[in-house]
């Protein structure tokens, strides 16, 4: 089966460039599962219940979350009604939402989509590397594509979340730092693996944002409102090729779509 997986989508700017180009990327590549991460989708920070909609009208199956997951307050109560917007599964208990989905593509391949969350340079959270341990051992054994968006800053720990599911999940994906990486490649046990994806949004900026606003907070360090940058739109994304009936990726490949502006 063909998964195509889309990097954080940033702002409006991201989600426009997604809508633009989604159709053909699913017809051309056979895409079977697509997934995408949608947590800045909302003006770069958050993401809100009509914009998860929008992005899961468009064909995606699945969002995936992260740190700012909870930034819009109304986006809570839409957690317990879609099941298809995750976030992060190693946040404390008693959160609303959930970081697992479980589904089936339409040929009837059974697929499990988890959301993970670093702790290196981020929030001190639960530790994601038992967390994923409990989910994979709660998963149907039927289950064997298994796809992981580990939304974390620092490369080492998502490296070394590469090794730890290398075998046991399809695909290990980084998230959250907005600039592609270009170590794509598969580990020896079959998973596909890749640092970050990128940021699909606008490119002529500071990882998203406004690149005036961040120049001169670094140059004078007072603080002001982060606004969204709007032009350089790219969708960053991976494609991969996994065999539905070992969960074992076969390929995985950059992908990036550009909008002039």
């Amino acid at each position: 089966m063909n998964i195509l997986f889309i990097g954080d989508i940033f702002a409006s700017t991201g989600r426009s460039i997604v809508a633009e180009h989604l159709p053909n990327l699913a017809q051309d590549h056979q895409i079977d599962l697509i997934i995408a991460n949608g947590e800045n989708s909302a003006g770069g920070f958050g993401i809100t219940p009509l914009i998860a909609e929008e992005l899961l009208g468009l064909g995606i199956h699945v969002l995936t979350g992260g740190n700012h997951s909870f930034d819009k307050r109304e986006i809570y109560d839409y957690y317990g009604r879609q099941p298809r917007l995750l976030r992060p599964a190693n946040y404390p208990g008693g959160l609303p939402g959930q970081g697992v989905y479980t589904g089936i593509t339409a040929a009837g391949v059974p697929y499990a989509v988890i959301n993970l969350q670093g702790r290196a340079a981020m929030a001190n959270i639960d530790c994601p590397f038992r967390k994923v341990d409990t989910i994979l051992a709660s998963l149907d054994s039927e289950i064997k594509v298994r796809f992981v968006d580990f939304h974390a800053e620092l490369t080492s720990e998502k490296v070394a979340m590469g090794w730890y599911l290398d075998g046991r999940a399809s695909a290990v994906v980084g998230t959250h730092t907005h600039i592609p990486t270009a170590d794509a490649r598969i580990l020896p046990g079959g998973t596909a693996y890749q640092s970050d994806v990128g940021m699909t949004g606008p490119y002529q900026s500071v990882i998203g944002v406004d690149k005036d606003i961040v120049l001169r907070r670094f140059l004078t360090g007072l603080t002001g409102r982060m606004e969204a940058a709007k032009s350089g739109a790219e969708l960053h994304g991976v494609i991969l090729q996994v065999d539905e009936v070992t969960g074992r990726a076969k390929s995985i490949r950059r992908v990036c779509a550009v909008r002039g502006d």
